[in-house]
């Protein structure tokens, strides 16, 4: 068990081919003996977007700060600070930050193999 500060720990580049100005803290993952789930916590700049992709896990987030677009198989959904996500296993999914602030959010998903 233990208890750390979010930002105590190093915020990341994603350098995945189709990101733009993303960031990713990995605050629990195996590394910290979590057999199960990573938690994440991603910052994205005014502009930015993850990369649009899709894989066999889900996702569950939570947006803390900032608002943008979820793209998703040609739609577009926007969201805001509280709200919650659920990304299915093999869903194309996109985050967008579509603000002049940076957005912030929390991101669960299981370890994959």
């Amino acid at each position: 068990m233990f208890i750390k500060n979010y930002q105590q720990v190093n915020l990341e580049p994603v350098e995945e081919k189709g990101a733009k100005d993303v960031k990713v803290r990995w605050v629990i993952s195996q590394k910290d003996g979590a057999p199960n789930f990573a938690m994440r916590i991603f910052e994205i700049e005014a502009g930015g977007f993850t990369p649009y992709h899709k894989h066999e896990w889900e996702h569950e987030v939570f947006i803390k700060d900032g608002q943008g677009t979820l793209v998703s198989e040609g739609k577009e959904f926007p969201f805001k600070p509280g709200d919650v996500i659920f990304v299915p296993p093999d869903e194309h999914h996109q985050f967008k930050n579509t603000s002049d602030e940076k957005l912030e959010f929390l991101c669960l998903v299981p370890h994959h193999k």
